[in-house]
This record gives C-alpha cells, sequence and structure tokens, in this order.
C-alpha cells in the first residue's frame, strides 16, 4: 500500500484546496478551502468561468452576497466529488466580531440548504479568536458546525473544546516557521524534524489532551511543510493536506504506522485546564509565535479577501 492508503488506516484524510478537479485521484472524504485558496483557484483557467457565472447570476445582490455565493458553488462542487464535508470560510475581516461571524456563516448555511446540501456536510470556518470562539458556540448550539482555523496555541485549543466546537484545525506549518524564523541560522532541520517538529508537537499536546478528557471536539493537524510532518501525526482524528503533498504520499511505499494513539492518551497524566476570556487573552499574549501567527493569518486572508472582492467587482462593470 502506498503512504497515502496507509494513512487512511489510522486518519481520515481531508484535502485542502480550491481545486476541485484534482480531488477524485485522492478520494479524500472531506475537503477544506480558505480565501487564498479559492483566489488561487479562481485565477486559473479552469475556474475563470465558474466565477463569470456565479457573478452574472446574481450581478443584483451586494458584493459580500456575491462572495458568498462564488464560496458556496465552489463548496456544491467538492462535495459532487468528497462523501464526507466541505469547510467554507467566513470573511477573516470579522474575525473580531461575534455578531458578524454568526450573521455571514447563517447565510452560507441557508446557501448550501437551499442547494439541497444539509448542514451536516458544511463546517463554517472562523478564525480562533476569543470573539471567533464565542460565535462559533453560538453556531453550534443552533446545529450549525464549525471549524476553528488559525489556531495556533493550546489556550486556543481548550477554549474550543470547551465551547462544543465541532473541530479545530491546528496549523502544524505555520508553528514551524515561526520557529524555523526565530532561531535563524541556529535551526538544526534534522533534530527539529518529526515527532521533533515544533508543530507537531503542538498538535500532540491538543490531541492527547481531548483524549485524556473525552473531548469530543475533532483535530485536524493542517498547513502541513512536508510529508515528514504528516506522518509524524498519523493517528490524529483528521489531517488536511494540499494536493502536492497526497501525490508524494501516494508515490511512496514506505512503512507508516500511527504516532498517535487515543487509548495511550487516557493514560497520561494530563491537568484539566479552562480559559475565561481574560485568561484566554493573557495566555495567547504570552504565546509570541500564537499571537504573531493569529495576526498574520488574519492580515494575509483579510488581503486575499479583498482581492477576490476586487476581481468580482470588475466582473460587475
Amino acid at each position: 500500500m502506498n503512504q497515502l492508503d496507509q494513512l487512511k488506516n489510522h486518519t481520515t484524510v481531508v484535502a485542502d484546496t480550491g481545486n476541485f478537479l484534482q480531488l477524485a485521484q485522492f478520494a479524500p472524504r472531506d475537503a477544506t478551502t480558505n480565501p487564498s485558496l479559492i483566489l488561487k483557484a479562481v485565477q486559473s483557467p479552469d475556474y475563470a468561468p465558474l466565477l463569470k457565472d456565479t457573478v452574472a447570476a446574481h450581478k443584483g445582490l451586494v458584493l459580500d452576497e456575491i462572495v458568498d455565493q462564488v464560496l458556496v458553488r465552489f463548496g456544491l462542487e467538492i462535495l459532487k466529488v468528497v462523501p464526507g464535508r466541505v469547510s467554507t470560510e467566513v470573511d477573516a475581516r470579522l474575525s473580531f466580531d461575534k455578531l458578524a461571524n454568526i450573521a455571514r456563516a447563517k447565510r452560507i448555511i441557508g446557501l448550501y440548504e437551499a442547494a439541497g446540501i444539509g448542514r451536516e456536510r458544511v463546517l463554517i470556518k472562523i478564525a480562533s479568536t476569543w470573539e471567533g470562539i464565542q460565535a462559533a458556540a453560538e453556531l453550534e448550539r443552533e446545529g450549525i458546525h464549525t471549524n476553528l482555523t488559525l489556531l495556533f496555541s493550546f489556550c486556543q485549543a481548550v477554549a474550543c473544546g470547551d465551547n462544543g466546537i465541532q473541530l479545530i484545525s491546528p496549523f502544524v506549518g505555520r508553528i514551524y516557521d515561526w520557529y524555523k524564523k526565530s532561531a535563524g541560522s541556529a535551526w538544526d532541520e534534522a533534530a527539529q524534524a518529526g515527532l521533533n517538529d515544533p508543530g507537531v508537537k503542538s498538535v500532540t499536546q491538543i490531541y492527547n489532551y481531548f483524549k485524556k478528557h473525552d473531548i469530543k471536539t475533532e483535530v485536524m493537524g493542517a498547513s502541513f511543510r512536508n510529508v515528514g510532518q504528516i506522518t509524524a501525526l498519523a493517528g490524529c482524528d483528521l489531517l488536511t493536506i494540499s494536493p502536492d503533498l497526497l501525490a508524494q504520499l501516494q508515490g511512496t511505499d514506505a512503512p507508516l504506522t500511527a504516532a498517535l494513539d487515543a487509548q495511550a492518551a487516557q493514560k497520561m497524566d494530563i491537568p484539566r485546564v479552562s480559559f475565561d476570556e481574560a485568561g484566554f487573552r493573557f495566555a495567547l499574549n504570552q504565546d509570541a509565535m500564537a499571537t504573531e501567527k493569529l495576526a498574520e493569518g488574519i492580515r494575509a486572508f483579510a488581503v486575499d479577501s479583498g482581492k477576490l472582492d476586487a476581481m468580482i467587482e470588475s466582473l460587475l462593470k
């Protein structure tokens, strides 16, 4: 068996792409998107007509409503290929507005439901700010499931677990990026690989904590830089992987075994913790990596959302 098939024996494999034409060859169960992936897709000749047609069909709507129509259109195409769920992201520019996140999420779910897709097949992606987590908690209570993204710290994960969030996406590769950049010339790639990779260690800590305390929130490692990060997290609930890395896994038959084990985690001595708003904000503030990467991620997604807006506006003229 190739490594991708072996991985599927331990972990639910998710494709991290807006390129739904690539999906079938990897047979993932779910798929995730974000503003950057959608922007990349619509700039391709393969998808430009989809953007043009969707905008033309909804010219009477305001801009943010047209954007949601485009995002859902991609989601609908993805759901024709994957048997499970698609994650569709709320505009990152709303990351610090609880009520706006809730309103946008409900509108996106409404578009899916109007197209005949049940809400059990959709995860609404929201940034893991305090406001985003509180918005997601309210959505979960109303039966709208969420995927909390841009997650870099243990306190973000704990707050999500305590608030009944369906799924979290800790960003392995971006954590790795920060520590590598911070270390500069002192960085030892070999010594920081595999189980010692700082992003892998972060997800492992979250996974073990959730399993120890029977927290139902699904843990989905995301943002991988190399295959070694993926294989070091085999056994995680889910892993969302780019097409390039899925192809690399598919192209090798090296042995792969589970690195994470829920039963083993239950035997670990891991104390239960919790964070109120003040405690959450202070814990996040004390984690320089998480503070910087969360802010950077929101800024980057906001920039790409603005670029998508501009593309749509050009088609409205």
